[in-house]
């Protein structure tokens, strides 16, 4: 999972994206609303997480902008202001929910699992495909019952297949929502991971669920 943090405040910034990226979550962080506007059209973003009171363009500037633009990325708008016509002119102007600073983080991590679920069509926590189960609460990822220990990277692979199960991926979409970067067409991190990931997922196993489209990218499916 991908997420964009437009937040202006250092110290805040480094809680929340080191937090995040504890969570397996893939964190783009920028500090103005101008930035915030451009990561969002050139990016594709499972959430954006958007403080209110941003340098060159406020978060209802940014929110209001992306909607207009038919971004409909879900938004979680962060504020010191906890009025409710704040919250109403936030919610108004297209964020899909609000959280008031100062917050515990649990909270923060509730919502933004609840707003990626919306996105996802209310989907459960629990990805399943075949006999693999992926929770993405805790993490445990488990094949026939066995429980399959993966490393952060291999983890944010597998729930991006899993996501997007029985549909092509492309190593340029990985990149992007995996490893947070550009594309390097000289590199084959993407194939030695995919390759990881098979040994510990589909090895031993009569079905294989991971296939190649050669010269085109992969695919999970049942």
């Amino acid at each position: 999972m991908r997420i964009l943090l437009v937040e202006d405040e250092k110290k805040a910034a480094t809680f929340i994206e080191r937090g995040l990226k504890e969570e397996y979550y893939t964190v783009d962080v920028v500090s103005d609303g101008e930035e915030g506007v451009y990561m969002a059209e050139v990016n594709c973003y499972d959430l954006i997480i958007l403080d209110l009171i941003l340098p060159k363009k406020s978060g209802m500037e940014v929110c209001t902008e992306l909607r207009k633009k038919k971004i409909e990325t879900p938004i979680l708008m962060l504020t010191a202001r906890d009025r409710t016509e704040d919250k109403v002119l936030g919610l108004d102007a297209g964020a899909d929910d609000y959280l008031t600073k100062p917050f515990a983080f649990e909270e923060l991590l509730a919502r933004v699992r609840a707003l990626i679920r919306r996105k996802n069509s209310g989907s459960s926590a629990v990805l399943k495909i075949d006999d693999l189960e992926l929770n993405q609460i805790t993490h445990c990822v488990k094949r026939a019952g066995r429980e399959i220990p993966l490393t952060m990277k291999e983890y944010g692979l597998l729930e991006y297949l899993m996501l997007n199960a029985g549909c092509t991926v492309t190593r340029t979409m990985i990149f992007e929502h995996v490893w947070n970067e550009s594309f390097d067409t000289f590199t084959n991190v993407a194939d030695v991971y995919i390759n990881y990931l098979r040994n510990k997922i589909d090895k031993g196993f009569e079905k294989q669920l991971i296939h190649t489209l050669r010269g085109v990218g992969y695919t999970l499916k049942g």
